[in-house]
């Protein structure tokens, strides 16, 4: 299994839970990334043994002139080494988690080793050739797993084969215990979970928080998840906008934690207002197995995950105004609020239970294995 890192966010953690499924059927799984993290850990507690193999990872950067001769330099470093590892361990399967490390596939096709690529990407709204670069090389692989609708619709139209594709949604295991909301609130806390980056909007909660601050609302943001390396100016620019704002005192960062739960049950509302396309939402399925209600971004995978919840609110991308009118109105009828996030906190639970997941997981690896 290859992943292009070791973090614990949600890519990784579906990683895991296939890992999971996997030695649940007696496979020996080896899973190679390109870097040693906390995923490492949980990897290693599942069964699994851990490489750290330096395959090059394709981001957005590297579609400069620049970005490119730094890639070129990594796959010269790179490939040699995934060649030696796969010959080294004679894998029956290959399961390449996320587009980003397309060079997997090269390897196992001249390999003759079949191969699972798992998309969890739904860049739509990218150029014409980033689309095509990224989705391309899934042609290689045997067969194709997205974690939506929204992901297979954006792999198919950039040049993806729909004829090897399927759709398995997210397994998301919920919390040791559903803590129903708070009866009553009069000083709502907000939260935000996930990478720090520009595309997920964390300023955009930041700004409605303040909104809500004008208007006398005592509301306080708590913002758990850190920054990618290189991102590090972001998170300045965060603690410059809310000391700017005047929110010091009400707003929290945390830093990036495995556990979110306990987050989750400290909160009242969860906010997730990404500006970029989303292929599934989490954060948004996490929200509801902790019984909280959630105001989401109108777009893609994150419309996609929020369609079956009540107590979520779906507003325009980039809009503070709106993410805080959204808070407002899920404040000003919270009995009904309050009811309608219990609810979904027992239907996410059946719906994206981990168990399912694995199973559909582990059925395409184990007919690859087969055949």
């Amino acid at each position: 299994m290859a992943n292009p890192s070791a973090d614990l966010y949600g890519s990784d953690r579906m990683l895991l839970e296939t890992v999971r499924g996997l030695g649940e059927l007696g496979w020996t799984v080896v899973v190679a990334a390109s870097q040693s993290g906390p995923l490492d850990r949980e990897l290693l507690a599942a069964g699994a043994s851990v490489e750290v193999c330096p395959a090059p990872v394709v981001r957005r950067a590297n579609l400069s002139p620049r970005g490119m001769v730094r890639l070129a330099v990594d796959v010269l470093r790179g490939v040699p080494a995934m060649v030696r590892l796969v010959r080294r361990v004679r894998p029956d399967v290959v399961y390449v988690n996320t587009v980003t490390i397309p060079f997997w596939l090269v390897v196992t096709r001249l390999l003759r080793i079949p191969t699972a690529i798992h998309i969890h990407e739904a860049e739509g709204a990218s150029s014409a050739v980033a689309r095509y670069g990224l989705t391309v090389p899934t042609r290689l692989a045997t067969r194709v797993i997205c974690n939506s609708t929204t992901s297979l619709e954006v792999a198919a139209r950039s040049g993806g084969r729909r004829s090897r594709m399927q759709v398995i949604p997210n397994g998301v295991a919920g919390p040791d215990r559903v803590e129903p909301p708070r009866d009553s609130v009069v000083d709502p806390r907000l939260l935000f979970v996930g990478r720090l980056s520009p595309r997920k909007g964390v300023d955009v909660a930041v700004r409605a928080l303040s909104a809500l601050r004008r208007d006398g609302t005592a509301a306080s943001l708590d913002i758990v998840g850190a920054v990618f390396p290189g991102y590090e100016w972001y998170e300045s620019e965060l603690r410059d906008l809310v000391r700017a704002e005047g929110l010091t005192d009400v707003v929290r960062f945390h830093g990036f934690t495995p556990d979110v739960w306990p987050h989750l049950r400290q909160a009242d509302v969860v906010l997730v207002p990404s500006r970029a396309e989303e292929s599934f939402g989490n954060g948004v399925i996490e929200a509801a197995l902790s019984a909280r209600p959630v105001v989401v971004s109108d777009h893609t995978g994150l419309k996609e995950a929020a369609a079956h919840l009540e107590a979520a609110v779906a507003v325009p991308a980039d809009r503070p105004e709106a993410v805080a009118d959204a808070v407002r109105g899920l404040l000003a009828q919270w009995p009904q609020t309050r009811a309608r996030a219990l609810r979904d906190a027992d239907e996410s639970a059946e719906r994206y239970h981990p168990a399912r997941y694995r199973r559909a997981v582990s059925a395409v690896l184990e007919d690859l294995g087969s055949g």
